[in-house]
């Protein structure tokens, strides 16, 4: 009898992604490789240096990063189609893992990417590995979209959140699924409106004026990306939280339709989509989320062998 496939869907999560490190890394440890996988967004990121064999190179990078550096990688952009270019990014990237194809991989991969007007799910299982995981990390008005195939495309998180689904159609014969959103759950709850009558809603402050210099320009900017220090969000939390609002109903309705067999579910709900200098806490949470799920993804480890 052929042996079982065991296949890995790495969901998307933006920083939380972080935790995708633990969580392979403590699947390996226990001695399950996955044959298969598949990864959206973030997921594709840790997915494809995994299985390139460069998942310590993205730990060490994680773990170094502080808050000067990762704005520092913030390459702005604003003539762009997105606010980031994403070319400090690449240029990591293309440094490690250079012109690896997808197709050399010793084991199958897919990143998942959405395409832009038709909304058609893409399955990028061919190629070079960059692009690939550059098209399904491309957050929209963000990074800028990626061209491949004469498709622009950007990230796979809005049509398919926690890639089971390619898992099952590349052969695995078991999929675990590592799903980031687990602790932002509860974003479908319905508040009626309970405000007294005549109380309106707060209008936000106005900018402050800054000054025309290069550097009064950067904070600026900083401070409508990040947010002011006050209870006003920034551009990437408004951003951020639609985005995240919709992954999470997306991957309700995906999960439902086509259930893992089993899940890891990390708790991240005390990290903001771009705390990529807390990855030290995420790894762990990664790590810690598997140990809990291996009691019961253990026994079906034989049927595998």
């Amino acid at each position: 009898m052929a042996r079982g496939k065991i296949g890995v869907a790495l969901g998307g999560g933006v920083a939380r992604g972080w935790a995708h490190i633990g969580v392979l890394k403590a699947l390996e440890k226990a001695g399950i490789r996955p044959d298969v996988v598949a990864g959206t967004s973030i997921g594709a990121v840790a997915g494809g240096c995994y299985v390139s064999g460069k998942l310590d190179l993205l730990e060490d990078f994680a773990r170094s990063l502080t808050r000067r550096k990762v704005f520092g990688f913030l390459d702005f952009n604003l003539a762009g189609t997105g606010l980031i270019s994403g070319d400090k990014l690449y240029d990591l990237l293309n440094l490690h893992l250079g012109t690896q194809q997808i197709e050399a991989l010793d084991r199958k991969f897919t990143a998942v990417a959405t395409e832009i007007g038709t909304g058609h799910e893409v399955w990028l299982s061919r190629g070079g590995l960059i692009e690939a995981m550059r098209a399904s990390y491309a957050l929209p008005g963000i990074f800028k979209p990626i061209k491949l195939d004469g498709r622009w495309l950007f990230d796979g998180a809005i049509v398919n959140p926690v890639p089971v689904s390619v898992c099952r159609a590349m052969g695995a014969s078991v999929v675990i699924a590592v799903n980031l959103q687990h602790d932002v759950f509860g974003k479908g709850t319905v508040l009626i409106d309970s405000r007294p009558d005549g109380m309106g809603v707060a209008a936000l402050p106005p900018p402050k004026e800054e000054n025309g210099s290069k550097g009064g320009a950067l904070r600026l900017l900083h401070r409508q990306f990040f947010g002011q220090g006050n209870d006003t969000p920034g551009i990437s939390t408004v951003m951020m939280e639609a985005f995240n609002i919709t992954q999470d109903r997306i991957a309700r309705s995906r999960l439902a339709g086509d259930p893992p067999d089993f899940t890891i579910s990390p708790r991240l709900g005390s990290f903001g989509a771009f705390d990529f200098h807390r990855a030290d806490e995420m790894i762990a949470a990664g790590a810690a989320a598997t140990e809990r799920a291996l009691a019961d993804i253990r026994p079906a480890l034989p049927e595998l062998a």
